[in-house]
């Protein structure tokens, strides 16, 4: 950053600039206003708009200059690609601060993988910053590659790229204050805690915000996301992959309510991303809806801001970090070109940047399986069964009559029920559970996984048992993953060596797989837009109703594993 004094002169027009952004209009995010002028910056800062001469001038004539979009909640592992190209991919959609939580790679690999996402954010274009994983695991009722504790975290407390302590998933620990939880808690007391809390209402979620939890992403109806903004919460509108909130909630977000509200992703793939965008999606998605541009410009960057204490940016103004994003249409929000820090963001900048190697490869370290590993025992016809709503990671928790045929339930597609199954693959127990799902639609084959939050294991579902051990067996032998087979053959796969949730590949290659892996698990039947990551989630038993781990089937409004 330039001294002071330096940047004062720039302000003062007693300096040139060494860049000048002349012709564009400036959004205001506080009052509304249109601006005209130049923007000045400083060395990756904003000097001041107004007649400046620089250095360098770039002609922005006929756009609209806007801050940086800040995405307030997301796990860059769940793009499937490294934190390098989830710079190159995501910052030209105009988000020039993402605000991570590498619980997905420390449930793998520990605070190694924590490491990882420290060294990369001092490299990356784009301004990473972390949350330190607060639930590794995310509960006792799995098996995760490592367990992370308050002593643990507290090293990185200090870390210039750390923001506080990251999703506190384990609301049951929070209320009944676990003496794990609170010490992470106390360890954080008076930062910043982000909050994880599906459908938490009254009392308990009193007890929950009391522990100090400032800002939380799980409101899914516009009925609790009021409730969590009456009692002091930063609400999060989520629209990720699977998790789409943006439509229920998009009724609360007004001029008004735009100084509490944010905007995340949590969870989104590259054929998403490109299909549709990235904040710049749910921006345009919100006007287009109806919500005033100024509300949803404001919830994207100066509340996103405020609310995470990031006072250096949100506004196009005198002294921020020069995080400018051009659009040539507000309602359209089409980005141009975007800044970050004052640099823009093209081939060349990308290519310019540092790298380190990658870690947590070959972490896949499951036990062979056989297709008589996903037979289901019992002497019981009634049966638990996990409801996908599609849309949602919230489950129903159903109960169907699934006869017992030669000791073993078998999945009946005529009923939509197929077989699921979690195996640990982190080389501690070899533990196998089995259980069943309604809502994929699968009429033959399997799909596996090993992006299984949190803990991620190998998850796989099907309809035949000897394509799903030849499916969750191809996982062990490309380092983790997701494979689609039907018949005896693998007919899709897409290899995710680091740490069995990240590729090694160019963000435009993991889209291709992508849409090869979903195609081939839409020939088997499936009728969900995106059926791996809903898999994924199936496996995490911190959202209601009913889950599955490697230890069983989890009752998540009871907290416990159904005997």
């Amino acid at each position: 950053m330039a001294d002071l004094e330096t940047l004062i002169d720039v302000a003062a027009g007693r300096q040139p600039a060494d860049l000048v952004l002349r012709g564009a209009q400036v959004l205001d995010v506080v009052t509304g206003a249109l601006m005209d002028g130049d923007v000045a910056i400083c060395d990756g800062r904003i000097a001041g708009i107004g007649a400046y001469e620089g250095r360098m001038v770039r002609d922005l004539t006929g756009l609209t200059l806007v801050p940086g979009f800040i995405d307030t909640h997301l796990h860059i592992e769940s793009s499937l690609v490294t934190p390098f190209e989830f710079d190159r991919c995501v910052l030209p959609h105009g988000v020039t601060t993402a605000i991570c939580d590498p619980h997905e790679i420390a449930n793998v690999a520990g605070v190694s993988g924590i490491q990882y996402f420290l060294d990369a954010s001092q490299l990356t274009l784009m301004d990473i910053k972390v949350q330190l994983s607060s639930c590794v695991p995310s509960t006792d009722m799995e098996t995760a590659g490592a367990r992370i504790e308050a002593e643990d975290l507290l090293p990185f407390r200090d870390h210039p790229a750390v923001v506080g302590l990251a999703e506190v998933m384990n609301y049951p620990g929070v209320i009944h204050k676990d003496p794990g939880i609170m010490a992470k808690l106390k360890a954080f007391e008076g930062g910043h805690i982000d909050g994880h809390a599906p459908l938490l209402l009254g009392q308990d979620l009193n007890a929950y915000i009391a522990g100090g939890i400032r800002t939380e992403h799980e409101a899914t109806t516009a009925e609790e996301a009021l409730e969590k903004l009456r009692k002091g919460l930063r609400v999060l509108i989520r629209e990720g992959s699977v998790s789409k909130d943006l439509n229920a909630l998009q009724p609360i977000l007004d001029v008004a309510s735009s100084a509490y509200i944010c905007l995340c992703t949590d969870d989104r793939n590259p054929l998403d991303i490109a299909d549709q965008g990235h904040l710049d999606h749910m921006i345009r998605t919100l006007i287009a809806k109806g919500t005033d541009p100024l509300a949803a410009y404001r919830a994207a960057s100066l509340s996103a801001a405020e609310a995470f204490g990031l006072k250096d940016r949100g506004q196009i103004a005198p002294g921020k970090r020069a995080d400018i994003v051009a659009v040539g249409s507000l309602v359209a929000c089409d980005v141009q070109t975007a800044f970050c820090s004052g640099v823009e963001a093209t081939a060349s900048t990308f290519a310019a940047r540092g790298h380190i190697p990658p870690v947590a490869r070959h972490s896949v370290k499951a036990p062979q399986v056989v297709p008589e590993s996903f037979r289901s025992g019992g002497n019981r016809a009634e049966t638990d069964v996990i409801g996908i709503v599609e849309g949602k990671i919230i489950t129903d928790h159903l109960h169907e009559v699934i006869p017992v045929v030669d000791g073993d339930k078998q999945p009946d597609i005529t009923r939509d029920l197929i077989k699921i199954a979690v195996i640990e693959r982190h080389g501690k127990n070899g533990n196998i559970a089995t259980g069943f799902v309604r809502g994929f639609g699968l009429q033959k084959g399997a799909i596996a996984s090993t992006v299984c939050h949190d803990h991620h294991n190998i998850a796989v579902v099907g309809s035949d048992y000897d394509d799903m051990a030849l499916a969750a067996n191809r996982l062990s032998q490309i380092e983790g993953g997701f494979v689609v087979a039907e018949g005896g053959q693998v007919l899709a796969e897409l290899p995710l060596p680091v740490a069995g949730l990240m590729s090694l590949d160019p963000y435009e290659k993991v889209e291709t797989d992508l849409r090869a892996l979903r195609d081939a698990a839409m020939s088997l039947g499936v009728k969900l837009e995106e059926p791996f990551l809903q898999l994924a989630f199936l496996a995490l038993p911190v959202i209601p109703a009913l889950k599955i781990t490697d230890r069983g089937m989890v009752d998540v409004t009871k907290f416990e594993i159904i005997a």
